[in-house]
């Protein structure tokens, strides 16, 4: 193996993500159907993306979140949010390095569960491991105007709204504004 290759190969990082009544795992092949299927239901997507056919998100949103995750590299940790319960899968959270000691995260529910304080649950769980085991000095996050939820789930974990980018993402056929969120390290207060 050349040098130039070694760099690009990285062990596989443990992944210790954990909340009261949900557990993380990166994502696998096997959980194709279920990212397909929340990828496509227009409710969950209202705010997100414009429909798209299932070879674009796989091929843009799907396959680019396998690879192993590492602090550092240019693709999103996305990892399967799982009832402990029942076994099955709630959606998606997930952050993204964008350098600097910046991470912007972002969470997706399956219209079954929502409304059952698992977004906050997993939010609260992502900025923990950020912060506590990452070394994180800040997090960010985009929201769609207009995403009340999501909005006050960011609140509600200690983001602030930091401003308003005008008239930056295309979807629903016109332009709309995005909401930029973020929180410091310091102005974290952990979830005990």
């Amino acid at each position: 193996m050349s040098a130039e290759n070694s760099a690009e190969v990285r062990p596989e990082m443990p992944i210790d993500v954990t909340s009261p009544r949900l557990t993380y795992r990166p994502l696998k092949q096997e959980d194709w159907p279920f990212y397909l299927a929340l990828s496509q239901d227009r409710s969950v997507m209202k705010y997100i993306s414009d429909p798209r056919s299932a070879e674009e998100i796989r091929t843009l949103s799907f396959d680019v979140r396998l690879p192993a995750w590492y602090k550092g590299c240019t693709h999103w940790l996305c990892l399967v949010i799982e009832e402990k319960t029942t076994g099955l899968p709630a959606g998606f959270c997930g952050f993204i390095d964008r350098g600097g000691g910046v991470a912007e995260s972002g969470f997706i529910l399956a219209t079954e569960a929502q409304g059952k304080g698992y977004g906050s649950e997993s939010l609260h769980a992502i900025i923990a491991f950020c912060f506590e085991q990452q070394g994180y000095r800040k997090m960010t996050a985009t929201v769609t105007a207009g995403n009340v939820a999501s909005r006050r789930t960011l609140l509600s974990a200690g983001f602030i709204q930091e401003g308003t980018l005008r008239q930056n993402f295309f979807l629903n056929g016109q332009w709309q504004d995005d909401w930029i969120f973020g929180l410091l390290k310091q102005a974290y207060r952990p979830v005990r």
